[in-house]
């Protein structure tokens, strides 16, 4: 898997690029080190950053305030920060959303 996810103190990031107002949610691959997913909210007003958000959390498992933006607010590319959870946890879950059937 080309995801770069760095651990750093309790938690790790990655970087993603954002679809906004796709049909469906959920992650659409990966380009070069980067993760695509795909949310249904549109970009206005912080929607779709919400979205991202609640995405991972649903995702993860975590709680939703374990996950924020680290950086690309106004951006389709983001890092995303998640505390509370091991690298290898993140790899693990993105290696099995990946495995298409």
């Amino acid at each position: 898997m080309g995801i770069r996810i760095q651990q750093s103190g309790d938690g790790v990031s990655f970087t993603i690029k954002v679809r906004p107002k796709a049909r469906r949610e959920g992650i659409s691959g990966v380009v070069g080190d980067v993760l695509k997913i795909e949310i249904t909210a549109p970009p206005a007003e912080g929607k779709a950053n919400e979205a991202c958000l609640r995405f991972f959390s649903d995702f993860l498992k975590v709680p939703r305030s374990s996950v924020t933006i680290a950086a690309g607010l106004n951006s389709r590319n983001k890092v995303i920060r998640v505390t509370g959870i091991s690298a290898a946890a993140v790899e693990h879950a993105l290696s099995t959303a990946l495995k298409f059937p």
